[in-house]
């Protein structure tokens, strides 16, 4: 069958590129590259037009000096453009197509590059030494490290700066109680979490006294009190079911949701797998968890069968990620999210409702339970789910009835007062 390719040259009632003819043709040449459909290719066309009419009729330039703070403003601006156009602003959608051209106009070289992100640019140098220290020293991931960045950002200057004068003892717990007086308890957990970890930062930098850690007290939390999330082994395997091995989507989604099942891999574990994580000959693969420990796990027959069946069919990409978005550009998994959507879609592809979550952990829980309930102790459960202490796994076995009941004491039926 052969591609339908869009050409500047179809006919427009309204629209035209103008200026930006040259730059938008070799833009539309790279959609098609890289696998973008007619329609889509089609879309993007009709947005950038959109914008280069936008920038002749009221900014009086040349279509060549496209900047961001341009870009912005095509986003916000109260369209009034041929065709009829009666909107208060322009689409989300809509504007991200135009941004994706100012991007790929960057890269190309044919404007300057002048990049401009405002979170970068309104943080503190600190800051940005204290998520370099994150990194490098506590093998945070990037996903942990936008939490702490963002948590920072709602703590007051003084503290931000990191200056010893202005920091005492009775003024940081001054600020935990006020702010746990009107935070839930997972988010003032948070707060003192995120404060110990700078306070650490800060003494080990020699910014001030290592001992100012002990002046955030310690609020009443009872960890690992709930009971597990999880799924009974019979509704795991109706997810797994509910792929569809006739298409990429479906036989991409099974690889996944098995890996999820049977090893209870994190969402971040399975976007991060590489070619060279995987051990064929010896029936393993390598994981690196949050920390950045790397753990070789076995890996089961069925889902080894699942990725020999999605890599025969993957798309050929420059990527060295196991794992692809299937829609083009084929590019790998940008976040933890995806892997959860995809057990989110098979919980609703199953008709399993009634569930406590509906992500990844879901599965990497309901792996821990039936590990347990089928006889593994905690210990090789633990190794399994790469946990640093034991009571984190012990978690798992409130649920294991069979095994609570064999030390369960009878209620007393006479108990004096």
């Amino acid at each position: 069958m052969v591609k339908r390719q869009y050409s500047l040259d179809t006919p427009r009632r309204f629209m035209k590129p103008g200026s930006l003819r040259s730059h938008l043709g070799s833009f539309l040449q790279d959609l098609e590259n890289r696998g973008y459909s007619w329609h889509t290719v089609s879309s993007y066309a009709g947005s950038v037009c959109h914008f280069a009419q936008w920038i002749d009729q009221t900014q009086h330039r040349d279509g060549s000096e496209v900047t961001l703070e341009l870009v912005t403003r095509f986003s916000k601006h109260r369209c009034r453009c041929p065709g009829g156009r009666r909107q208060r602003s322009v689409s989300r959608k809509y504007s991200n197509r135009v941004r994706r051209f100012y991007c790929y106009l960057q890269k190309a070289g044919l404007i300057e590059e002048r990049s401009f992100d405002p979170s970068v640019a309104t943080c503190a140098p600190i800051v940005e030494e204290f998520i370099g220290w994150l990194t490098e020293h506590r093998g945070i991931g990037p996903i942990s490290v936008s939490h702490y960045k963002e948590e920072l950002a709602k703590l007051p200057k003084w503290l931000i700066d990191g200056r010893a004068q202005s920091m005492t003892a009775a003024r940081i717990r001054a600020l935990v109680l006020e702010r746990a007086a009107r935070l839930s308890a997972s988010a003032t957990r948070f707060l003192t979490m995120t404060l110990r970890m700078y306070l650490r930062f800060l003494g080990a930098t020699g910014r001030c006294d290592a001992a100012l850690v002990g002046a955030i007290p310690s609020l009443p939390y009872w960890k690992l009190s709930a009971l597990p999330r999880y799924l009974p082994p019979k509704q795991v395997e109706r997810l797994i079911g509910t792929c569809d091995r006739r298409t990429l989507l479906g036989v991409r989604d099974r690889a996944v949701l098995l890996l999820l099942a049977r090893l209870g891999l994190r969402a971040g574990d399975v976007t991060g797998l590489r070619f060279e994580d995987l051990d064929w000959s010896a029936g393993r693969l390598k994981v690196s968890g949050k920390t950045r420990r790397e753990t070789w796990l076995p890996l089961p027959q069925d889902a080894g069968d699942a990725i020999l069946a999605y890599l025969k069919r993957r798309p050929l990409a420059p990527v060295d990620r196991v794992f692809l978005c299937v829609p083009a550009p084929y590019r790998s998994m940008q976040s933890s999210a995806v892997v959860s959507s995809i057990v989110d879609h098979a919980l609703r592809d199953a008709g399993v409702n009634n569930v406590p979550c509906r992500g990844a952990t879901l599965l990497r829980h309901s792996a821990a339970t039936s590990m347990l309930r089928g006889g593994a102790t905690l210990d090789a459960v633990s190794a399994m789910l790469r946990h640093r202490s034991l009571n984190m796994t012990a978690h798992y076995a409130k649920v294991d009835l069979p095994m609570l009941e064999k030390i369960a004491q009878p209620w007393p039926e006479d108990v004096s007062c």
